[in-house]
């Protein structure tokens, strides 16, 4: 297993397009796969993803070279949010999984209908399509939203919806992100190896493989990328009711207040902007500070910088590089076209594909900086009078954004909770929430659509199957269901029609009566409850006294 001191370098694999002509004959032995009921087992289950574990570990030194390669990662980034996140979660998957499968008990059953013993089974959904990025040109003539996305942590978000995928009882091919090619090659390279051929295989290439893919009738589909072709895949996917998890972005916002800790609000903003040198979907895109705190949040985002990289970013082993030349252009080109002021950083090298963390100040919501995405090391600020302006700016630059961080006191982060809407939320932080890796993580609106991690990948991949099984002694109770219904209503109304607590204003109804015999509960089952352990505790008392007596 690779350490970080013990690092060598291997020679990844290379990159080879699928032939489009197979494509058809992978998905159809993949669906062959599931319909041979081998998924089903909890036991094949376990037994693929701890093999994949292992393959994992066994190229680990090929895995943290190609993630240098494509995206100059450091070791230390690399073991973090790639190779150690997915193996953890393969380890917790397995220590959960026998679990999350049990049949559940549904709440809120009558009595009638708790005869029929209704239970909620997590069935597999059959066939399923992961994909990575897609790179955007090349769909249409319409798209011109180049804002790329999973290759930048290409294990972490291939591996992980695929675990959910084997752990629901799916067949699944995968697609990575051809961005990273060599990443995508290793990762190949370790399905083949390591996981059932007939269940599971690795579609590679770009534009043209994604639409063959995408011709293919699935159950499933898990999409990872821009809001553009997240619509192109939701329009492939509607053509055959196909359900969907969009994993999108957003142009998030950083709020800062007048009351925030402006030193920790710089340390933590600047680290959201050096992992994987700003090349994070969750990451702000730019911050609103009140104008009191701009000076000091400058200054100290500076001494953050320098206590990051005494020797500056470029000379840094721990700052990465930008994915590939277009993805460079497009960042400079943003910064070539604001309007505002670079107060920190601003050096670039287009041969390493180097750009410095630059803090900029602007002084209008129309600037490119904040209304484009810049999905790379860019930190504009943006004063503004006070809190109001700012939750007003969020909410008009983007609606439903993935990720929101509000900086303040709890009355404050509190009214912009309130008042902002996000896929996920981090206060007083940088996307500290999308950094757990059990915790249920996805957008909302245009950010996307449904989560997954921890168990979340379970549930996204598997269908709440609510299952009765009615008894042959139980059909003199349903007589009321058949034909002539002369005379049954009143019968059914006894047992199954409820009277509203409260009136035509809205205003809830108390019976007083109910409540005192009720012991305050509401109910008569849990009045019974407390009313045995209100005179255990009073028969408890009257022991204690006897015995001082």
């Amino acid at each position: 297993m690779a350490k970080e001191s013990k690092h060598t370098m291997a020679q990844p694999p290379d990159f080879q397009s699928t032939s489009l002509d197979a494509i058809p004959q992978i998905v159809e032995r993949v669906r062959s796969g599931f319909f041979s009921k081998k998924t089903r087992s909890v036991d094949f289950r376990l037994a693929q993803l701890r093999k994949l574990y292992w393959g994992l570990v066994d190229h680990e030194d090929e895995i943290i070279e190609a993630c240098r390669r494509d995206l100059g990662k450091p070791i230390y980034e690399a073991q973090l949010t790639e190779v150690k996140w997915v193996q953890n979660d393969i380890i917790y998957v397995c220590s959960k999984l026998k679990e999350w499968l049990k049949d559940e008990v549904p709440a809120d059953m009558g009595f009638i209908n708790s005869l029929v013993n209704p239970k909620i089974r997590k069935d597999p959904l059959g066939c399923c399509l992961v994909i990575g990025y897609i790179l955007e040109h090349g769909w249409s003539s319409t798209i011109t939203d180049v804002v790329p996305r999973a290759f930048n942590f290409p294990i972490q978000l291939s591996v992980g919806p695929l675990i959910g995928a084997i752990a629901g009882g799916n067949t699944a091919i995968l697609k990575p992100s051809e961005n990273s090619p060599s990443t995508a090659a290793v990762l190949q390279k370790v399905i083949v190896k390591v996981l059932d051929p007939s269940c599971f295989a690795v579609i590679q290439g770009g534009v043209p493989e994604t639409q063959a893919l995408l011709a293919e009738k699935w159950d499933k589909i898990f999409f990872t990328g821009s809001a553009n072709v997240g619509k192109i895949v939701a329009k492939a996917a509607a053509s055959n009711l196909t359900p969907i998890t969009l994993e999108l972005g957003g142009r998030n916002p950083a709020i800062v207040t007048r009351n925030a800790d402006v030193r920790l609000t710089a340390r933590r903003l600047l680290w959201g902007k050096l992992l994987n040198a700003g090349q994070v979907c969750i990451s702000q895109n730019y911050i609103l500070a009140d104008k009191s705190v701009v000076s000091s949040l400058i200054t100290e985002l500076g001494t953050a910088y320098r206590e990051f990289f005494p020797n500056g970013a470029k000379a840094s082993p721990d700052y990465g590089r930008i994915v590939n030349e277009q993805a460079y252009g497009r960042i400079k080109k943003m910064l070539d076209s604001t309007s505002g002021k670079i107060v920190l950083g601003g050096t670039m090298d287009a041969e390493q594909k180097f750009i410095e963390p630059t803090v900029i100040v602007v002084d209008s919501p129309a600037d490119s900086l904040i209304t484009d995405e810049s999905f790379g090391p860019l930190i504009p600020i943006l004063p503004v009078t006070d809190l109001t302006e700012a939750i007003h700016i969020a909410n008009s630059v983007h609606a439903t954004p993935l990720g929101l961080y509000p900086f303040g006191t709890k009355a404050e982060t509190d009214r912009i909770l309130t008042e902002c809407r996000s896929g996920g939320a981090s206060v007083n932080d940088a996307f500290f929430h999308g950094s757990i890796p059990t915790l249920s993580f996805g957008g909302v609106g245009d950010s996307g659509s449904g989560s997954y991690r921890g168990k979340s990948s379970f549930d996204t991949f598997v269908h709440r199957r609510s299952v009765t099984v009615t008894p042959k002694w139980i059909e003199k109770f349903l007589s009321v269901r058949y034909p002539p219904y002369q005379g049954k209503y009143d019968q059914y109304a006894r047992t199954s029609v409820l009277a509203p607590n409260f009136d035509r204003e809205g205003r809830v109804k108390r019976n007083w009566l109910k409540v005192i015999l009720t012991l305050g509960t509401g109910g008569w089952l849990r009045g019974a409850m407390r009313a045995v352990l209100v005179a255990a505790f009073a028969m408890a008392v009257k022991l204690v006294m006897e015995g001082r007596s």
